[in-house]
């Protein structure tokens, strides 16, 4: 095992052993208990299963056969998720078959930040996050169920939809993906077109038909943002069924994966096999989790949300983790904005397995740790493909990458280093993704331009006010200014300059998530400028250093006059700006009570 993974999971182990200790014991507790129609009340029992067919009431309270609960993001709003419109009818038909039975248990919200991109809807975007968590207690709540399938693929939903079962962690949980819809226009013709648009060189027209080519179908957005990276990261905990992430929603092969996830479910319910999803996420399966999205350079959302699904089984991590284990970890797979490759070019290479594998057979991960499949992580690492007699096999993966423009060995990976830095300074702690930036853009030294929200910063763009080397600082964007809303209709001006040969660089208190592109974006500034951070107190034309290579983010003020400066305050929302008005103040008290981004952004603290 390398040494600094070794190092950097005792680490967490002992920062967290109070808390994971008393988390497990609580597990413990609820594990011990009687199944629940044998400790409910009759009235309980009758009302949760009033409505189901009476053999299956038979099977549940004089046959005790094992009962599934299934948590759902399902609408038809965001493609990725609507194939799960008829999920729970195949896991009921699968469920039968093997005896047991199922019930929705409950659906949680599930908002398409590519919808609300830019808008005012996605100031509500990381909160949904949490709303997710406790949509699942709530459908947890009802407690007759032995294990849950939970059916979620996009950005906050993961998390959320993990959150929430680590709060029932005495229950075997698998998740259930539905994978990515096919490749239409590549995501690099549809970056160009964006650039051209934002020169005002075509117009809308053009623009809606080459989004229109990228984003056609069902099934996830192709390119490696957050949503395909909570994919890579489940596969890499043993969450889903071995190799599930990113086969088409059409195939029969996802079929048949789903009723497998079934039988997955029942088989770790069984005494024999019993793996409660508390026990499963340990400190090694954090930093495994940690360790696949470094190497495959994949979302900086996840520096928050992974903060949050850790406390959540008692396990404490920060950004210095990440960052430690950024320094050893190769990256093995270039896919967009990493490189011009899209997940399903990714899955035909070698996919997670193939990356799992590599970071195995290198000794940068843990491989004895429990998976939903078995005793080793090296169930992962799998090809499931279509068998006559049992419906899924699972083989072992070609030896060599399917093509190794896309994914590499560990022994000549792209990068002997992640694709995530730790930036730190009298700006504030910060994180930065290097693997798609090109080697000469990661130090930035220009004055900043300063704004307070994205519109400003696009009229000054269109403005011809931009045109030279500057850091662009977009402050009062963090969670408790307005929800830590992502920025990414910064990107396309931003290149644009970056194209043109100025030297240009973000630097925000906000997100910029898993397509933040060639730009160089130092992106969670903590603390957040209304919290009281040194972003508050930057003006206009100072000079602003940004050095990915020393891992430094400073405004280069002298001492003096930087320590007396007042700090600026957040200018009002104006009413015309206040579109979402009922649910801006319906989140407000989760802006008042939520924590640093460094933290987790958990708005329950």
């Amino acid at each position: 095992m390398n040494p600094t993974v070794e190092t950097v999971t005792r680490r967490i182990q002992e920062r967290s052993a109070a808390t994971r200790t008393s988390y497990l014991a609580q597990i413990e507790r609820l594990a011990g208990r009687r199944r629940g129609v044998e400790r409910m009340g009759c009235a309980n029992v009758a009302h949760a299963f009033a409505a189901m067919p009476a053999n299956d009431k038979l099977r549940i309270v004089a046959e005790k056969a094992p009962h599934l609960a299934v948590v759902t993001a399902y609408n038809d709003m965001l493609s990725a998720h609507q194939p799960y419109e008829r999920y729970p009818g195949l896991i009921r038909e699968e469920a039968a078959r093997r005896g047991a039975t199922v019930q929705v248990a409950g659906g949680v919200p599930a908002m398409c930040d590519g919808v609300t991109q830019g808008l005012p809807g996605m100031e509500l975007s990381l909160f949904s996050r949490d709303t997710i968590a406790m949509g699942t207690a709530v459908a947890l709540s009802h407690d007759v169920f032995d294990a849950a399938l939970l059916l979620g693929i996009c950005d906050k939903i993961v998390p959320g939809l993990l959150i929430g079962a680590l709060h029932f962690g005495h229950l075997p949980c698998v998740f259930v993906p539905a994978g990515p819809m096919g490749s239409g226009l590549s995501n690099g013709e549809k970056a160009k077109v964006r650039e051209l648009y934002a020169q005002g060189k075509v117009g809308r027209e053009e623009l809606l038909a080459a989004e229109s080519a990228a984003y056609h179908g069902a099934g996830t957005c192709t390119f490696y943002g957050t949503a395909n990276s909570n994919q890579m990261l489940l596969e890499a905990m043993g969450l889903h069924v071995p190799g599930a992430a990113f086969v088409h929603p059409a195939e029969t092969l996802r079929d048949e994966l789903t009723r497998s996830a079934v039988g997955t479910a029942l088989e770790i319910t069984a005494k024999a096999r019993y793996t409660p999803i508390g026990r499963l996420v340990d400190e090694r399966v954090i930093v495994n989790a940690l360790l696949a999205l470094l190497a495959t350079g994949g979302s900086t959302n996840h520096l928050i949300h992974w903060v949050a699904v850790a406390r959540s089984a008692g396990i404490l991590i920060d950004w210095s983790d990440f960052s430690d284990l950024s320094a050893v970890t190769p990256l093995l797979a270039r896919v967009y904005p990493n490189g011009s490759a899209d997940v399903n070019q990714f899955q035909a290479a070698g996919g997670p397995g193939y990356v799992i594998r590599e970071l195995l057979d290198a000794g940068l991960m843990h491989e004895d740790v429990s998976t939903v499949s078995g005793a080793s992580l090296r169930e992962q690492t799998l090809l499931p493909t279509l068998s006559a007699s049992s419906g899924v096999e699972w083989a072992a993966l070609p030896k060599e990458s399917g093509d190794e423009s896309v994914v590499r060995p560990a022994a000549r990976p792209f990068n002997p280093s992640g694709g995530l830095k730790l930036l730190q300074g009298n700006l504030g702690r910060a994180v930065i993704k290097v693997s798609a930036v090109p080697e000469d853009r990661h130090v930035v030294e220009a004055p900043a331009r300063i704004f307070t929200n994205q519109e400003a910063m696009l009229a000054a763009f269109a403005a011809g006010e931009l045109e030279r080397d500057v850091v662009v600082v977009l402050r009062f964007q963090g969670p408790q200014a307005n929800g830590m809303p992502e920025l990414h209709k910064l990107t396309p001006p931003l290149a644009v300059l970056q194209g043109r040969g100025f030297k240009v660089a973000l630097v925000t208190d906000g997100r910029m998530s898993g397509a933040s592109g060639k730009v160089p974006a130092a992106i969670h500034v903590s603390p957040e400028a209304l919290a009281g951070g040194p972003l508050a107190r930057l003006r206009d034309g100072d000079l602003v250093r940004l050095d990915a290579t020393t891992g430094s983010l400073q405004a280069l003020v002298d001492e003096g006059e930087w320590a007396a400066r007042a700090l600026a305050e957040i200018e009002p929302l104006q009413a015309e700006d206040n579109a979402h008005g009922l649910g801006r103040e319906l989140f407000a008290g989760m802006r008042r009570n939520v924590s640093s981004a460094e933290q987790g952004a958990i708005s329950w603290l």
